[in-house]
């Protein structure tokens, strides 16, 4: 028997479906026939990864990812390690020692050393001379490394010596003084003198010269060219002697070979006493001269050693150590 459209609604509103008077039987009918059939599962279709241009999601970093993945697959069934014993790897790459990488002038020279032994300054100083091992006249030089602070005022080591046998280099010395001192300058071996016209040279950043010496009074004019002369060790300073009344002593002393030494940031001084061709004896003179300068120039305020080591080379040869209780 047919179910009236009002048996319809109440079925139709027993199962909670939105229908109303103003739909056909046919219509309820086919709403309640399908709210009776159970519903369809759908399976989901696997979402694709989503890549980027670069990060840990891109395309090379997904790539790299399985790769590492799979390795460690292998790992653990021990397949890595059967590929790695046929790998066969060559020896550990060793370092030649310093000495080996050196020129054969050099090397021949070295031999002429004792491995760990400390000589004495005249030993060391004569040992120079023979294990120069370039083809020019080299200069002997000193290294000393001192137990002091730079950092410190009155540790701050800065001085002049007066070698006794110069320093075998040709000083071109520059006069910056008054007009009544330029006679004095030249007699006494001045390569440059002037006023005004050698600020116009200097004006030009013409540095024909080695050492500068000045008068007192003429220092304030020098105080604009301080960045032009500073960095080269030119600027002068009554410390070095190089700021001084008496013009034509300051110019025999600079031509004599006085010269100036000073202690740089790591404690060290570094100081030219000579050529090779001087000979072991006026090297010897010249050393003497400058430690006995380095000595008066101590601090007071040290307490610990005054100098730690000091060793004795030529320009491109090998270091000499000097043994320091020999000084």
């Amino acid at each position: 028997m047919a179910k009236t459209k009002a048996e319809l609604l109440e079925e139709a509103k027993a199962l909670n479906l939105e229908v109303t008077t103003k739909n056909t039987v046919a219509e309820i009918t086919a709403a309640i026939a399908g709210a009776d059939k159970p519903a369809e599962t759908v399976e989901e279709a696997p979402k694709e990864a989503k890549t980027t241009k670069a990060g840990k999601h891109s395309a090379k970093a997904q790539r790299e990812a399985e790769a590492e993945e799979a390795r460690q697959e292998r790992k653990e069934t021990g397949e890595v390690a059967e590929t790695e014993a046929r790998i066969k790897k060559g020896p550990k790459p060793v370092a030649r020692p310093m000495v080996e990488r050196r020129g054969k002038a050099y090397r021949k020279a070295f031999e002429q050393l004792e491995k760990g032994k400390t000589y004495s300054l005249g030993e060391a100083l004569e040992l120079a001379t023979k294990t120069s091992a370039s083809k020019f006249d080299s200069s002997v030089e000193l290294h000393i490394n001192l137990g002091v602070d730079p950092r410190q005022a009155d540790q701050n080591i800065r001085a002049t010596v007066s070698l006794p046998h110069g320093t075998g280099k040709t000083i071109r010395v520059a006069v910056f003084a008054p007009s009544d001192a330029h006679a004095a300058a030249k007699k006494a071996g001045a390569d440059i003198i002037g006023e005004d016209d050698f600020l116009a040279q200097l004006d030009k950043e013409q540095l024909n010269f080695d050492v500068l010496i000045s008068t007192p009074q003429l220092m304030p004019k020098l105080g604009k060219y301080a960045r032009l002369l500073g960095p080269r060790g030119l600027m002068p300073n009554p410390k070095s002697g190089t700021v001084a009344t008496n013009v034509a002593k300051a110019v025999e002393e600079a031509k004599a070979g006085r010269v100036e030494y000073r202690v740089d940031k790591q404690s060290i001084v570094h100081l030219a006493i000579g050529k090779v061709s001087f000979g072991g004896v006026k090297l010897a003179d010249n050393a003497k001269a400058f430690f006995d300068s380095l000595q008066s120039v101590k601090p007071s305020s040290l307490k610990s050693a005054y100098i730690k080591s000091v060793s004795v080379t030529t320009t491109m040869g090998p270091g000499i150590k000097v043994d320091t209780s020999s000084l």
